[in-house]
């Protein structure tokens, strides 16, 4: 059998009282409905536990974490794009493959071909709305330049690179 345990919860299941990072807590199993579910006591509750639980362990309130990642919206990134892939400079040509990378996984451009030219391969690219074509030089960055990269266009303000809210 195969389950599904949802992560800890913000709150004591008994009490409502928020569970508080860095402070102990008691987690249940028990069924419900036909499914398994997690339950969350703070140590300090003093009432009783359910009467039907299939499984218990002590565990630590972690840290808050991180908010997701921003995600970005992905029409402000095809415009930037088509604005990068109009200019000869090597920055920014870097940047139209980086962008173009996202928009390939987010199916907002299409891989039509790769072809070698010269020293290099370029990725010709339609957008998913018929847009294009577009050459794109391939660069075979590693991860941690098109991280870098990533980063300057979002906190760029001469490209449309931005959050969706």
């Amino acid at each position: 059998m195969e389950y599904t345990i949802r992560s800890i919860g913000k709150n004591c299941a008994g009490s409502g009282e928020p569970l508080k990072p860095g402070t102990r807590c008691r987690s249940v199993l028990v069924e419900r409905n036909g499914e398994v579910v997690r339950l969350d006591f703070a140590d300090s509750y003093q009432g009783d536990l359910p009467p039907d639980i299939i499984g218990s362990w002590i565990t630590v309130i972690p840290e808050a974490t991180r908010k997701s990642p921003t995600q970005l919206d992905v029409e402000s990134c095809f415009d930037s794009f088509t604005q990068l892939c109009e200019n000869p400079n090597i920055v920014q040509q870097k940047m139209a493959y980086v962008l173009s990378l996202l928009l390939l996984k987010k199916h907002r451009l299409i891989l039509i071909d790769a072809r070698r030219e010269e020293d290099h391969e370029v990725l010709q690219v339609e957008g998913s709305l018929g847009e294009g074509p577009f050459d794109v030089r391939n660069f075979q960055l590693p991860d941690e330049e098109i991280a870098a990269l990533q980063q300057q266009l979002i906190e760029s303000d001469e490209f449309s690179v931005h959050a969706v809210e």
